[in-house]
């Protein structure tokens, strides 16, 4: 009886866990499915930005060889091309170039159009403050210096990879604007700080020199040339510097 009793639980037993397994069959087969689809999903979209990127680079490359060949409006044309579906570091990188074409243009309303576009395109900080950075020194000698102040506060936070040159561009806008002790007080900081490089300190020094001397107006004059001066070559993502720093050059006292 007991044989009887046993056999009849294993059977019921049997029929419980079939039962199971033919209920939860489907969904066991559809989490497959969606584990297979999802792998190919991200195998695909890591495919497309990685071919989006070398299309991207190969762009960017074409543009500035027109360039370094002297064609600024050919230039202008493929960096704009370059810039339409390309990742964001390229197209932030793409916007600051043709900015500085405008700038050497002497269109600087247009190149902080573009600097302020390569900002918002920016995938992070260090190349989008470096195209904030030269919005505000294509704006130094036109736009009044509490616009220049809102578009700088930001830049001096911490954490921002440029505050130096944002302390520096602040104090040349206080030197514009006249406040003369104001811009002195920013250059001793600056001169004092220890992670100031050598040239930073000594433009520093400079300014402070020729702000005592009584020469500040021939200082404003060449910070307002500096910025309409061509920067640094922008390189593209990877290569050994990514973001060029963005800094006047006023001449020394003479």
């Amino acid at each position: 009886m007991t044989d009887l009793f046993d056999e009849v639980d294993e059977q019921l037993r049997a029929d419980r866990l079939q039962a199971t397994l033919v209920k939860t069959a489907p969904l066991l087969l559809g989490f497959a499915l969606v584990l297979i689809i999802g792998a190919f999903a991200i195998w695909g979209w890591n495919r497309i930005q990685t071919q989006a990127t070398a299309r991207a680079s190969e762009a960017y490359a074409h543009a500035l060889e027109s360039l370094a060949q002297g064609k600024p409006d050919q230039a202008f044309g493929k960096f704009g091309e370059a810039a339409k579906s390309a990742p964001k570091a390229y197209k932030a990188l793409s916007l600051m170039q043709q900015g500085t074409i405008r700038l050497s243009q002497n269109r600087p309303k247009d190149a902080v159009v573009l600097f302020d576009q390569a900002a918002s395109a920016a995938p992070d900080p260090i190349i989008g403050d470096v195209a904030r950075l030269k919005a505000i020194f294509a704006l130094l000698d036109t736009a009044s210096f509490k616009d220049i102040e809102a578009r700088i506060k930001p830049l001096l936070e911490d954490g921002r990879p440029y505050r130096l040159q944002a302390l520096e561009a602040l104090a040349f806008a206080k030197l514009l604007a006249g406040d003369l002790a104001g811009a002195r007080g920013d250059f001793v900081v600056i001169s004092l700080l220890p992670d100031a490089s050598d040239s930073v300190q000594r433009r520093a020094e400079a300014a402070m020199a020729m702000i005592d001397s009584g020469s500040a107006k021939a200082l404003g004059a060449a910070v307002k040339a500096a910025a309409t001066a061509p920067p640094a070559a922008m390189l593209p993502p990877g290569s050994p510097a990514t973001a060029p720093e963005v800094q006047p050059q006023p001449p020394g006292p003479q």
